[in-house]
């Protein structure tokens, strides 16, 4: 079973750790109405090789909704991924903290497929 972060966790970890990714895996049109910052925005039906074989951080923290589906995307993602890896619990709803909007570095009428790889 995959590991929880809660938001309280992810906003201190955020604070200190330089090694530290999150992963939005809502779709893009979710992520540019609001995200939390620094994330990057990666549909699940985008995961595949070329995104395992990515370098990644030490940690990976990997956010929804809700906090479901993430829990399953993070189970992908530590079988196959050199990082230590875990769901937002309560997804994006339970996010607290500062919120961003946009899509960095893309045209926000744009919101086809996108990965950050």
């Amino acid at each position: 079973m995959v590991a929880e972060t809660t938001p309280d966790e992810l906003r201190e970890k955020l604070a200190d750790d330089d090694d530290l990714a999150v992963i939005d895996i809502r779709d893009p049109s979710s992520y540019t109405s609001g995200h939390i910052p620094g994330s990057e925005n990666l549909p699940a039906a985008t995961l595949g090789p070329e995104v395992f074989d990515r370098e990644w951080p030490a940690e990976v923290v990997v956010s929804c909704y809700v906090g479901k589906s993430s829990k399953q995307v993070a189970s992908v993602l530590d079988s196959n991924v050199d990082a230590d890896v875990s769901s937002l619990r309560g997804g994006f709803d339970a996010w607290d903290g500062a919120v961003e909007d946009g899509m960095e570095g893309e045209d926000e009428a744009d919101l086809g497929p996108t990965s950050p790889f």
